[in-house]
């Protein structure tokens, strides 16, 4: 017997989409997790300093409210705790699967359900949502001797709690949102330190502070006083969109707040210059933090910006000379634009989703994709964000997902399939708007594909993006009835 839905991962999408399928009466529902646990990036990013750069009351559900954050911005532990409470809150966590990895997912056109394969066994669905997300698959540059080093190697996705960094020799790849966070942790500890940056970030100071108990008991108690302070940090955050989108001169102030941010934390005019960006702000992405510089200018760390040639059994080597560490840490981020991989995706005529998907991931509202009927993305192809919160994004998603749902079963419908052209001409649409955002203007990063395509991004305001999403249009599907 196919159930209703099966969701594949346990993160915010997963978990809030099956909290929403059950808000409106839709229970048989699996979610299939590959992990032990709940909550996929916060399980998996448990670094030394892992927290979100998104303010708390934002970084949470609508429907869910918690008023006794600990800090303006989440850590990751509470964070994960907070997404372990809604699943128990809900009724969620007798949904989900553990220990069960999709390896394939294939659309039975006759019967008109999803024939889902995992290392646990199979299973169907007559709906299948993807809650797999961008930022699940660790990712580690392609470095000649990467596997001859004979010390220890980290992800930082995988954080090696048991590694003793006290003392040691510490060599950190990358400079990204999560090194930014790793490295002051661990310069405390490390007897030496060497950053080996290929490109500077834009780092802005992070406004971040412990929440006093009488803000807490404010946001609690006083009628209002939570829904308006929401509101007034995602007006904030969203205030910055046109920056981002359409015209990257208003980026200046951003500009400006990062200049303040590096003279305040670097004094040493030469370690300054190698942490200018050579790119405009905005076309990587910006990161928050108040410790980087000042951990940076330690007497025993150091940046190092020669280009990496290879890893060797006792360090790294660079076009500068060769680096002994006990210890490399890769804070290299994920494979962005992969999306579903690498199970296997099968849709209608035996179509793989990777060939639909040979000339760079796309969806119709970053949802649905032509010839994969009853399938539905969340965080998808150009959902992804650069000034606001992703949970604000995925309950646009929720809506319209269950309004596809919904049209299931009151038209008595087998399956709903976007159309081509529909999905042609939003994919169009991004391409011809992503030309006027600050993502276009000549930076590599990790928004865009090997052949230069910014497809990670929604190049709009993320109000634009619910109105868009607000209830499926009839229109813009092909659809079976069931039979009588």
């Amino acid at each position: 017997m196919a159930h209703s839905a099966v969701i594949i991962g346990s993160g915010f999408g997963g978990i809030g989409m099956a909290i929403r399928l059950g808000m409106a009466g839709i229970h048989d529902v699996v979610i299939l997790e590959k992990a032990s646990d709940l909550g996929g990036t916060w399980r998996d990013n448990t670094y030394p300093g892992a927290a979100c750069d998104v303010p708390s009351l934002l970084y949470s559900y609508s429907f869910e409210r918690k008023t006794d954050w600990s800090r303006r911005f989440p850590p990751q532990a509470e964070i994960l705790d907070y997404l372990r409470h809604c699943a128990r809150e809900y009724g969620v966590l007798d949904k989900i699967r553990f220990g069960t990895e999709v390896t394939e997912a294939r659309f039975d056109e006759e019967h008109a359900v999803w024939r889902i394969s995992t290392t646990a066994g199979e299973l169907e669905a007559r709906v299948l949502v993807s809650g797999c997300g961008q930022l699940n698959r660790p990712a580690l540059p392609d470095i000649e001797g990467r596997d001859s080093f004979t010390g220890t190697s980290i992800h930082s996705a995988r954080w090696d709690h048991g590694a003793d960094l006290r003392g040691k020799r510490i060599a950190v790849v990358g400079t990204g949102a999560s090194a930014i966070q790793i490295v002051p942790e661990i310069a405390e500890e490390a007897a030496e330190l060497r950053l080996f940056q290929r490109s500077a970030p834009y780092v802005v100071d992070k406004p971040d502070r412990e929440y006093r108990r009488w803000e807490q008991a404010a946001l609690a108690k006083v009628p209002g006083l939570y829904a308006l302070s929401r509101a007034r940090i995602y007006a904030l955050f969203e205030s910055r969109a046109l920056g981002f989108i359409k015209y990257p001169k208003l980026m200046s102030t951003l500009k400006w707040q990062f200049r303040k941010t590096l003279e305040e934390g670097i004094d040493d005019p030469a370690l300054r210059r190698k942490l200018i960006p050579d790119y405009p702000v905005g076309c990587k992405r910006i990161l928050l933090s108040g410790d980087y510089y000042p951990a940076l200018a330690r007497p025993h760390v150091d940046v190092v910006t020669d280009p990496i040639e290879a890893i060797t059994p006792s360090g790294i080597r660079t076009a500068g000379g060769e680096y002994e560490a006990d210890v490399i840490v890769y804070a290299t981020g994920f494979q962005t634009s992969d999306f579903l991989a690498p199970m296997k995706v099968v849709g209608r005529d035996g179509r793989e989703l990777n060939e639909a998907w040979r000339d760079g991931a796309t969806a119709h509202l970053g949802i649905t994709v032509s010839g994969f009927p009853n399938l539905f993305l969340l965080y998808g192809p150009y959902t992804n964000l650069g000034h606001n919160s992703i949970i604000y994004m995925l309950e646009s998603q929720f809506a319209y997902v269950l309004g596809c749902v919904e049209a299931l079963r009151r038209h008595g419908l087998d399956w709903i399939d976007v159309r081509p052209d529909v999905q042609d001409a939003f994919t169009r649409d991004m391409r011809e708007r992503m030309r006027s955002t600050v993502w276009e203007t000549g930076c590599e990063s990790w928004y865009k594909t090997a052949d230069g395509k910014v497809v990670n991004n929604w190049p709009g305001f993320t109000f634009a993006y619910r109105r868009a999403t607000r209830r499926p249009d009839p229109r813009h599907f092909r659809a079976r009835a069931a039979a009588r």
